[in-house]
């Protein structure tokens, strides 16, 4: 065979692999799809908000109402409480009343007063922390003195003196969070905004012209969009915790209006805890799976949100225990 009549020998191609861009909602959605913690949380907060919204099918579903009294099969002969039974899935108080449709009732209080109070409390938080960190001199001055002067006021002492005026209610109760939350958001947002202030897309806002209260929602506000976001998810269970406080001091939701911290005021009323662990132990355990759902909810949505951020706390964390370990080998 002459070497024209040779086969003609192909090399393959080299195979490039695929390059798939991703958005930063895409990256976001699988940072949080690969956190266990953060999945649970999501989970049980979807549950408890479908509890919270269908609230009335408890009261079809078990025939009773969440203020009407059940004396006659609510209660023993001696006048206590019945504990968990087919009747009443998680027994009666002290008055004979479904603990069950309480429950559910009492979660739609603490989740709309937690989301209300948040969401108000991060739209003041927001704008002043951005109008101090933008603006400096004696606009930030001023508005920094406003933030240490509510920080330095007494939560209870405030509430008590303004139930005294006004009386208890849901309206005051979201009033008295949202003045003593929205500064620590404020805080983080005039640091942030501070440090935005200075980079140089503001600086060519400027020279182009730009008044700033442009600048301020189209260059600033999109670039907070991330502790906005945390900050305000770690609010709402402080609220919920803090409206709890309330109501349990009596200074909050108007009995016999169902809430969380009501329903464990009067559980520990003449201690009828002792011999009714339920009506402490369910709305206790409520109260808490909640708070510890929106706060692992809120650090998953941080780490996958600022990934560099939490690269960097390890990193100090870690310098920190080395040091700690360097200092106690030294001694």
């Amino acid at each position: 065979m002459s070497h024209a009549d040779a086969p003609e020998i192909v090399q393959p191609e080299s195979v490039q692999p695929e390059i798939v861009q991703r958005g930063a909602f895409a990256l976001t959605m699988r940072r949080l799809l690969r956190d266990p913690a953060t999945l649970i949380a999501f989970a049980f907060i979807v549950l408890l908000s479908l509890f919270a919204i269908f609230a009335p099918l408890t009261e079809i579903w078990t025939g009773h109402s969440a203020i009407e009294q059940y004396r006659e099969t609510g209660m023993t002969a001696m006048g206590l409480p019945v504990g968990p039974n087919g009747t009443f899935l998680m027994g009666t108080d002290q008055l004979g009343r479904d603990v069950f449709v309480r429950l559910a009732y009492g979660a739609r209080i603490s989740l709309a007063v937690g989301v209300l109070a948040s969401l108000a409390a991060a739209t003041i938080g927001v704008t002043i922390g951005m109008c101090a960190g933008f603006f400096g001199g004696w606009v930030d001055t001023v508005l920094g003195r406003i933030m240490d002067l509510v920080m330095s006021v007494p939560f209870l002492l405030c509430a008590l003196a303004l139930v005294s005026v006004f009386g208890p209610s849901l309206s005051l109760s979201v009033s008295v969070i949202v003045f003593f939350s929205w500064t620590t958001i404020g805080r983080v947002i005039r640091a942030e905004s501070a440090s935005i202030a200075k980079r140089e897309f503001i600086q060519a806002s400027r020279s182009m012209g730009a008044s700033n209260l442009s600048i301020l929602i189209r260059d600033v506000l999109p670039n907070l969009a991330v502790p906005i976001i945390v900050y305000t998810t770690m609010m709402i269970p402080s609220s919920i915790v803090f409206e709890a406080t309330l109501s349990f001091l009596g200074l909050g939701i108007v009995p016999p209006t169902p809430s969380w911290g009501g329903m464990l005021a009067d559980a520990g009323a003449n201690s009828i805890y002792l011999v009714a662990w339920w009506l402490v132990v369910f709305p206790g355990f409520a109260l808490l799976f909640t708070t510890l759902a929106f706060n692992i909810l809120g650090d998953g949505l941080r780490d996958a949100l600022d990934p560099k951020g939490r690269k960097i706390v390890r990193r100090r964390k870690s310098r920190k225990n080395r040091s700690t370990t360097r200092k106690e080998t030294a001694q």
